[in-house]
């Protein structure tokens, strides 16, 4: 049986907070050691219990902006073994390029919407504690529309079918799962992804978490989305 989580969750929304707390305790994977509603208390909690991950609300009192963010920011500055999974209402790409603005690495970001698909939002904090990241597939979708439609933008340089592949691999999927997804052959997959490393002149490290960051990475302009 694997180790069980123990987490901390930030959700100002107290039937939000406590239906979380509820439905992660009771898969039997996560032992919840706080649950807060400010990221004040966050990073006080944090600071005392240390936690393997962090589960917040990205708006939190006073001002409801991004202080989950910006906690997150702080907790992986003061402790950096400590992975975060911010919860976010807005699929706008701009909220996760703020999150990974500093790199992705223990780092997840995910919709509100994932909260009630256990088995996903499980996943999400299980890769975050052991240092990869996450982005909802929302996000990456917004993304990558937004940088395909760039003028200048080497997503320009991929196929239909390439872009299909980096939308799946940004998600962090391995190799047989885009398999499946998009009815291809995985020999097939291998040579897409090879393709399309060498046309973004990025690293073809085949770790899943390296190849998420890669992509990330390069899907962070440097100027940023526009709101859509």
């Amino acid at each position: 049986m694997r180790e069980r989580l123990r987490i901390v969750i930030a959700e100002d929304n107290y039937l939000v907070r406590e239906g979380t707390r509820h439905l992660l305790e009771d898969s039997g994977e996560v032992d919840v050691l706080a649950s807060v509603s400010t990221a004040e208390e966050l990073l006080e909690v944090v600071d005392g219990l240390r936690p393997d991950v962090v589960l917040t609300d990205i708006r939190m009192p006073p001002a409801h902006h991004l202080e989950g963010i910006q906690a997150a920011h702080s907790i992986r500055q003061r402790h950096p073994r400590i992975g975060v999974v911010v919860l976010s209402q807005h699929s706008d790409a701009t909220y996760a390029l703020q999150l990974f603005k500093n790199g992705t690495e223990g780092l997840g970001y995910l919709l509100k919407s994932r909260v009630g698909e256990l088995d996903e939002l499980l996943h999400a904090l299980r890769e975050v504690a052991a240092g990869r990241s996450v982005i909802d597939p929302g996000v990456v979708e917004r993304l990558v529309d937004y940088r395909a439609r760039q003028t200048e933008s080497p997503l320009r340089m991929l196929s239909e079918r390439e872009v299909d592949v980096l939308r799946e691999m940004a998600e962090g999927k391995s190799n047989p799962t885009i398999a499946e997804a998009l009815h291809l052959s995985e020999s097939s997959v291998e040579k897409y992804i090879n393709t399309i490393f060498s046309k973004l002149g990025l690293s073809e490290e085949r770790s899943v978490s390296r190849r998420v960051t890669a992509v990330l990475t390069y899907l962070h302009d440097a100027n940023g989305p526009t709101t859509p």
